[in-house]
C-alpha cells in the first residue's frame, strides 16, 4: 500500500466515524518505514500519544477491520496489546514511551535477547517531565533503544540552510555509516585510539555546529537527523543506520501535520481531533454539527471566566496544551499575561498554580478528567495541604466516548474524594455553572469543579417534592436529568448532589428516617464514588472495569447504565412504576 492510498484510507474512515486526522497523515511515511525496516511481531514498537498510529494499524493486519476505528466492538482509536501483538503498549497519554521502550530494552538485556525497541515520540511529548526522566535514566538503564522524534514544527524548531540539510543527509545513509563502522573497527584493530577520539570530537562538534544535536547527545544517545519525514526511502535508510548502530539512538523525523488533506495542513490544530465530516464539501475547520454550535459546557465555564477576569486582576488561567479545548481562548486573547499554557506537563502546571495561589494570585485550572491523573499527587502535596484557593475546573469529567479507556474521564471524583481540604462540586446546568464558579472565586481554600463534554442546558428546573415517595434518587451533574425522567416514572425524590464534597448529609438522612430507599446515579466510577459515600441503597453509575470505546448511548446500553436499565433494576427491586411507558433520556 501506498503513502498515498494509506492517506486516502485513513482521511475515507475518518470522516465517517470521527478521529485524530492531522497527527496521523503526518506520520504516514514513520509508520511505513517502520513497518518494513523492523519486524512488528518481534521488535518493540512504543507510540507516544498514539493518535498518530492510524497507518501502523493499517499496516500490522487490520486493514480489513480499520473502517471500524472508533466504533463500539470495533478498532480502538489508539494502540492496544490486547488488539494486536504488534502494539507494544497503550498509547493515549504523552510523555511515557521513552519510559516504557526502556523497560521493554532493559527487560531484553536481562533476557539476552536481540529484539528491537522503538520508542517514536513527538515533539510536544518529548518536553514532558516523564521524557526528561527517561533521557536521563536512558544510558543507565539499557544498552540500545531508538528515539524516534517525530517533529511537525509544533514545538521544536527545524535546523536550516543547505549545509544542514547535507549533513543530516550524509550522517544519515547506510554506506557511510556502513563505511565509518567498518573504519572504526579497522582503527580498533590497529589500536588507533587517538585517531578515533579525534574523529569522533570532529564529528560531534560539526554535527553541534550545524544541527543543533548536542542536547540530545548530552544524554548519551547518537544524533541522526534531521531526516524528511514524507521520503520513504530516507526514512528507511536512517532507521537501518540506527538499528545497526551498537548504541542508543535518536532519529530527528521532520513532518508536516495533515500530509496529504489540504485543509489538515493549512489548520493541523483544528483538525488534530475531529467528528464525522462530509468529505466532499470540506474545504476548511470542520464544520459542527447543528447540536454542537450551541453552548458546550467549555463554552460556558470560559466565558463566565473572562467576564470575572474583567472584574478581579488575580485571576489567572493555566491549561496544559488544550486552550482552545478547555475553552480558554478567549481568555488566553484577552489577557496574555494572565494566561499559562504551560504544554504537556499537568503536574507542573498544577504545582505552578500552587505557587501563583501563595503569591497573591486566583489561578484557575482548566484540564481534563482524564489528564488530571496525571497530577494527583500535586493537587495534594502543593495545593491540599496549603490549603491554597486554586480552582480546578474539571472538562470532560464523568464523559465516554470514542477515545476508548485512555480518555474515560470517570476516576477524577473516586480519586480526590478523600483529599482533604478539598471542595468538589458539579453543575447541573449553565446558569448553575457560573454561581458555582462564583463560590468558588470566594472560597479560601482548593475547589475542583467537575462538568462533562458536550452541550450544557442553560437551565434545569429542580424537581418537585413528592409526597409518599417510597424512592430517594440522588444525582450528580449532568445525570440529574436522568434521575428527573426516573423520579417521574416512580414518583420519586430527586435531590442534586451539587456539593459532593462537603455532601448535605442531612437531607438525605431525613429521608431515610422517613423510610425512603436511596438510589445514587453518578457520572463516575461506582467504586469510590458517590453512592458509596452516602451509603445508598442501589448505586447506578460507571462500573468497576475500563469502559471500551464507543458512542455514548451504546456504552450506557451495555453498561445498564442508561434510563430504561436502571429503571428496570428499580421495577426488579419492587419499586412500582407511576407511568407505565418507556423513557429514553
Amino acid at each position: 500500500m501506498t503513502a498515498a492510498e494509506l492517506r486516502s484510507r485513513i482521511i475515507e474512515t475518518v470522516s465517517k466515524n470521527g478521529g485524530h486526522l492531522a497527527s496521523s497523515l503526518g506520520a504516514v511515511e514513520i509508520s511505513m518505514a517502520l513497518a518494513e525496516v523492523f519486524d512488528p511481531a518481534v521488535d518493540r514498537i512504543v507510540w507516544d500519544v498514539g493518535h498518530q498510529a492510524y497507518a501502523w494499524k493499517i499496516l500490522t493486519g487490520r486493514d480489513e477491520s480499520f473502517s471500524s476505528l472508533r466504533r463500539f466492538g470495533g478498532l480502538s482509536g489508539f494502540p492496544n496489546p490486547s488488539e494486536s501483538p504488534c502494539d507494544a503498549a497503550v498509547a493515549g497519554h504523552a510523555g511515557v514511551a521513552l519510559s516504557v521502550a526502556e523497560g521493554y530494552a532493559a527487560a531484553r538485556d536481562l533476557r539476552g535477547s536481540a529484539e528491537n525497541v522503538v520508542a517514536v515520540v513527538g515533539d510536544a511529548s518529548i518536553v514532558n517531565g516523564t521524557s526528561f526522566e527517561a533521557l536521563n535514566n536512558c544510558i543507565c538503564a539499557t544498552g540500545k533503544v531508538i528515539l524516534v522524534l517525530n517533529d511537525n514544527g509544533m514545538s521544536i524548531s527545524k535546523p536550516t540552510g543547505s549545509f544542514s540539510r547535507f549533513l543530516g543527509r550524509l550522517i544519515s545513509g547506510v554506506k557511510y555509516n556502513r563505511m565509518k563502522a567498518a573504519a572504526e573497527r579497522a582503527g580498533h584493530a590497529m589500536r588507533l585510539t587517538f585517531l578515533r577520539r579525534l574523529y569522533h570530537s570532529f564529528e560531534s562538534r560539526l554535527k553541534s555546529l550545524f544541527l543543533g544535536n548536542r542536547y540530545f547527545e548530552q544524554f548519551g544517545l547518537r544524533y541522526i537527523g534531521p531526516v524528511n519525514g514524507h521520503d520513504l526511502k530516507a526514512l528507511k535508510a536512517a532507521f537501518t543506520v540506527a538499528k545497526e548502530d551498537k548504541r542508543s539512538v535518536i532519529v530527528h523525523v521532520v513532518t508536516k501535520k495533515g500530509k496529504g488533506f489540504a485543509p489538515a495542513e493549512d489548520s493541523p490544530t483544528a483538525w488534530h481531533g475531529v467528528g464525522p465530516f462530509d468529505l466532499k464539501s470540506c474545504d476548511g475547520a470542520p464544520q459542527k454539527p447543528d447540536a454542537e454550535k450551541k453552548r458546550t459546557w467549555s463554552d460556558v465555564f470560559g466565558s463566565a471566566l473572562v467576564r470575572r477576569a474583567e472584574k478581579d486582576p488575580r485571576i489567572v488561567a493555566l491549561t496544559a496544551g488544550m486552550t482552545d479545548g478547555t475553552g480558554l481562548g478567549e481568555f488566553a486573547a484577552k489577557f496574555k499575561t494572565r494566561f499559562f499554557d504551560v504544554g504537556i506537563a499537568e503536574g507542573h502546571m498544577v504545582s505552578f498554580a500552587a505557587g501563583l495561589a501563595a503569591g497573591g494570585m486566583r489561578p484557575v485550572v482548566a484540564v481534563y478528567s482524564t489528564f488530571l491523573q496525571r497530577a494527583i499527587d500535586h493537587v495534594m502535596h502543593d495545593v491540599a495541604i496549603a490549603k491554597l484557593p486554586v480552582i480546578f475546573c474539571v472538562d470532560r469529567a464523568g464523559a465516554v466516548g470514542s477515545d476508548g479507556v485512555t480518555h474515560q474521564g470517570l476516576y477524577d471524583m473516586a480519586m480526590l474524594r478523600a483529599v482533604p481540604n478539598l471542595v468538589i462540586c458539579q453543575p447541573r446546568d449553565a446558569e448553575d455553572m457560573e454561581a458555582l464558579l462564583d463560590e468558588a472565586l470566594e472560597r479560601g481554600g482548593p475547589t475542583l469543579i467537575r462538568y462533562p463534554r458536550g452541550v450544557a442546558p442553560e437551565r434545569i428546573e429542580l424537581a418537585p417534592e413528592r409526597k409518599n415517595a417510597s424512592l430517594c434518587i440522588v444525582a450528580t451533574g449532568d445525570q440529574y436529568t436522568k434521575a428527573k425522567i426516573l423520579g417521574e416514572m416512580f414518583s420519586a425524590e430527586v435531590v442534586q448532589a451539587r456539593y459532593i464534597k462537603p455532601f448535605d448529609f442531612e437531607k438525605t438522612e431525613s429521608f431515610r428516617k422517613a423510610g425512603l430507599k436511596i438510589a445514587s446515579i453518578e457520572n463516575g466510577s461506582v467504586a469510590c464514588g458517590i453512592g458509596e459515600m452516602i451509603g445508598s441503597d442501589y448505586r447506578f453509575g460507571w462500573p468497576d472495569r475500563f469502559v471500551p470505546h464507543g458512542d455514548i448511548a451504546s456504552l450506557e446500553k451495555s453498561c445498564a447504565f442508561d434510563v430504561d436499565s436502571i429503571a428496570s433494576a428499580l421495577e426488579r427491586s419492587g419499586f412500582k412504576k407511576v407511568f407505565k411507558e418507556t423513557f429514553n433520556g
